[in-house]
């Protein structure tokens, strides 16, 4: 009986084993990710990424993507945060991805509860760090889509199994466009960051919850708001009370930038009405 036990463990860590030498041959094969772009520079090389980020699960996940034709190969990681990491992927027609992998051995989703708690959207949440970061995920992909579907510019959602969510890649070869904190702005950028946020909250009935130059991409046909996790349903108790502060950081940072702009309290006045 411990035999059997024993040699399945042997068989699922053999599998595991098997799928990340081939995640990473594939990895290997097609890396066009150079070390002068920055950032997790070895992306999935020498282990590091599928020690620290992806645990048995998720590169399982990763590997059924590729199976099921959704991905063709990862590239390697564009960025790192506490809660999930960005990486570069390619489909079969040679699009590029963004792959967003939510960390479930972070503890840093149990302060997103706030955001979570009060939607009627996600009223059932389970027990546990790996039940709330896939409901981080899928809420996640709830608010892109509603907003997609609005016509508010985001990246389209893609794909979303468990802790990854598969969307479009707002950029060139795998470098992400530049946010607005690192890009000059001007008033018609202002006009547009605050045309989002009149959006966000009048046909896609959200408000963004963490509305900063942090999420919003400055393309070469207009601005793209993203990291839309902490968006809430307009019939969140707290939904207001975010929505001043998303007109509040967004005015705080064109002021600072030199850009004329409206009254903080007469714009919340103006989009609540």
């Amino acid at each position: 009986m411990y035999d059997d036990v024993n040699s399945d463990i042997m068989s699922d860590d053999l599998l595991f084993d098997d799928l990340s030498r081939k995640i990473e041959s594939k990895v290997d094969k097609k890396l066009i990710f150079k070390s002068k772009r920055g950032g997790l520079k070895d992306g999935f090389k020498k282990g590091k990424v599928i020690n620290e980020v992806l645990d048995k699960p998720t590169v399982m996940t990763l590997y059924k993507m590729i199976t099921d034709h959704i991905i063709a190969y990862v590239n390697g990681s564009v960025s790192a945060g506490k809660e999930s990491v960005l990486f570069w992927g390619v489909d079969e027609n040679n699009v590029d991805i963004a792959l967003k992998i939510y960390l479930v051995s972070t503890s840093n989703f149990k302060k997103r509860e706030p955001y979570i708690l009060g939607d009627p959207r996600f009223s059932h949440i389970k027990k546990g760090t790996k039940n709330l970061v896939h409901l981080w995920a899928k809420k996640e992909f709830r608010n892109l889509s509603q907003c997609y579907e609005s016509g508010i510019p985001v990246p389209r959602p893609l794909y979303l199994t468990k802790n990854v969510l598969a969307m479009e890649f707002i950029g060139t070869d795998g470098s992400p466009c530049k946010s607005l904190l690192f890009s000059k702005v001007d008033e018609d950028d202002y006009f547009q960051a605050i045309s989002i946020i009149k959006d966000l909250y009048n046909k896609a009935k959200l408000v963004h919850g963490d509305y900063s130059e942090y999420n919003i991409f400055k393309t070469e046909n207009g601005l793209v708001v993203f990291d839309l996790g902490s968006g809430v349903d307009l019939r969140h108790p707290n939904s207001r009370e975010f929505l001043k502060r998303d007109i509040n950081n967004i005015t705080k940072f064109f002021h600072k930038r030199g850009v004329s702009v409206e009254d903080p309290d007469k714009l919340f006045e103006e989009i609540t009405k």
